[in-house]
């Protein structure tokens, strides 16, 4: 049995990627914690929403760094404003909206949603938002069922 070793990322460092119109950096990978948790910092444009959506193996926790976001699960909408912590259990449908400018810490039990991030996303050759475009619904979907995530469509209103 190995050990894991000690793993650190300062500001500005972590593995950056273009995901769905947002910036988001991996700060810790699942590699780096033994597959305990990925912890993902996400810079969002205002708008920017995600896709409604199950996970089949993480729960995810949303810490609020800065902006106003809505939290959508089941029939459930939560505002969250900078200072919040929101928990979204698996097996539970959900999604959120940039309601302003934001960016969030996104922690996964267990990782694999970082690994998602990689292979969904590209690599962002800069530190900043990637140019808007549509997204690939398509290999999104597909993408996303190799890591037990299913797209279920928009955000509820």
């Amino acid at each position: 049995m190995s050990l894991l070793q000690v793993a650190a990322a300062h500001a500005g460092q972590g593995t950056p990627y273009w995901f769905l119109n947002a910036l988001t950096i991996v700060k810790l990978s699942g590699e780096q914690t033994g597959g305990t948790f990925a912890l993902l910092e996400e810079t969002l444009p205002a708008g920017r929403a995600s896709p409604f959506h199950l996970h089949h193996n993480e729960d995810e926790s949303f810490y609020v760094l800065e902006g106003e976001l809505s939290f959508f699960s089941g029939s459930d909408k939560i505002r969250a404003t900078t200072g919040s912590t929101i928990f979204l259990p698996r097996e539970q449908p959900h999604g959120f909206r940039a309601d302003t400018a934001a960016k969030i810490l996104i922690l996964t039990t267990p990782s694999g949603f970082d690994a998602f991030v990689a292979e969904a996303g590209e690599p962002a050759t800069e530190l900043r938002l990637p140019e808007p475009r549509e997204p690939d619904f398509a290999r999104l979907t597909q993408t996303a069922g190799k890591y037990c995530i299913d797209i279920l469509g928009p955000l509820p209103e």
